[in-house]
């Protein structure tokens, strides 16, 4: 089973969330990971709160870590239900991201976004479809 430190390099691919929104990897096992991002001035709109689409990617990226970090098949968002619950406060959005389901070609996550202060910021449900090997693994043409 591959180290913290491995799943941390391999997402360090994911370049919009971790480069673009500072997104990071703070816990990761089988079906559950924990990614958090510092809330910068370019994430906030204009009343001043963490846009949805910042919140989005965050909870997205927790998403991909959990269902893939120890996968050798890849698996991406097929679809999302969002429930943005109140406006976040703190200095840093938490996301966390838990398998409820798990098949042999979709799963379901749930995803609990909170902020630093503790604040429930969103709650997001996400479908998956799981596309094929992961690349480099010799099972994917591409």
């Amino acid at each position: 089973m591959p180290e913290l430190t491995e799943i941390q390099n391999r997402f360090a691919g994911d370049r919009f969330a971790t480069e673009a929104a500072g997104a990071a990897i703070r816990e990761a096992e089988p079906g559950r990971a924990v990614c958090a991002m510092p809330i910068r001035p370019v994430h906030l709109n204009a009343n001043a709160v963490p846009m949805g689409g910042a919140i989005f990617t965050l909870a997205d990226f927790a998403f991909a870590v959990a269902a893939n970090g120890f996968s050798d098949r890849v698996t991406v968002t097929q679809q999302v239900s969002a429930s943005f619950l109140s406006a976040a406060r703190g200095k840093t959005l938490i996301a966390e991201a838990k398998c409820l389901k798990a098949g042999r070609t979709t799963c379901l996550y749930a995803v609990e976004v909170t902020d630093d202060l503790g604040a429930q910021v969103a709650y997001l449900t996400i479908n998956g479809y799981t596309v094929g090997a992961a690349p480099g693994d010799g099972k994917n043409p591409s």
